[in-house]
């Protein structure tokens, strides 16, 4: 499994974290792969065999070729169907609103088709990736249309302040402690992190630290679960497991089975 991220344009930068490119070979056995919040949509490219989705009830779905995937608010089982080669765009947790009209409620824990969001323009796009050989053609050939996309607004700035502090405090913070020091009221930040997010402040601040604890875990698997938990703002091991629990669907010592590569994968390189 080869996983390789790319920097975006200047121009984008603000609103993308980063590109990424996944490419594994046919797997006799697939595995399910769990993928667990980090609070960024994606764009994907599926330009090899497509994936299998599974949804609550043990069915499953197949995903589109070329897609948005919205907030994840639970973990997300995937497995592939055969040859992996994925070219995607991972959104910083604001950047899809300068692109995409629609409500952010309204693509939680979806892969939404990409001719559902961008009409007709969306089929030549998903043609063009498809035909070129090389992730790096294919990035360009986002950042063109991207560009184009890009609306004169750009997503709410206090929504963008707010994701910021977030991130710079590890989600060890508040939501009426981030209201107070944006000098807005509580339900006011909490309706503008719906409409421009998706998710709500308290549920982002989760994600943030929980992804937080992941990145230190994943460089130490022998660390004190205790001590980790407490550096990383839980009151105590019980509540760290509680939200880990919730996020991954796992406990910790379950999380680096070998079904979790591509999660693992994903928070060590991001």
């Amino acid at each position: 499994m080869e996983y390789h991220t790319y920097q975006p344009s200047d121009s984008l930068a603000p609103f993308i974290k980063c590109y990424w490119s996944l490419e594994a070979p046919l797997d006799n056995k697939p595995e399910r792969q769990r993928i667990v919040p980090d609070g960024c949509m994606e764009m994907i490219f599926h330009c090899g065999d497509l994936y299998k989705q599974f949804l609550p009830n043990t069915d499953f779905i197949i995903q589109p070729r070329s897609f948005l995937f919205g907030q994840i608010t639970t973990p997300l089982e995937i497995e592939p169907m055969g040859v992996s080669n994925i070219t995607a765009v991972r959104f910083h947790p604001t950047g899809h609103a300068a692109f995409i009209s629609m409500a952010s409620a309204d693509m939680e824990n979806r892969a939404v088709p990409l001719y559902e969001l961008f009409g007709p323009p969306a089929i030549q796009l998903e043609q063009t990736i498809l035909s070129s050989p090389t992730h790096t053609h294919r990035i360009q050939l986002i950042e063109s249309f991207l560009l184009k996309r890009l609306q004169l607004l750009s997503a709410n700035e206090i929504a963008k302040e707010s994701v910021e502090l977030l991130f710079q405090m590890k989600g060890q913070i508040s939501v009426i402690e981030l209201a107070q020091r944006l000098g807005i009221s509580k339900r006011n930040l909490e309706r503008r992190f719906l409409q421009e997010i998706g998710l709500s402040p308290k549920h982002l601040a989760k994600t943030i630290r929980l992804q937080a604890l992941l990145k230190i875990l994943n460089q130490n698997h022998s660390a004190s679960l205790t001590e980790l938990a407490l550096e990383c703002g839980y009151y105590d091991q019980a509540h760290f497991i509680k939200d880990f629990k919730e996020f991954t669907g796992l406990s910790p010592k379950q999380f680096y089975a070998d079904n979790l590569k591509m999660s693992a994968l994903f928070i060590g390189t991001q």
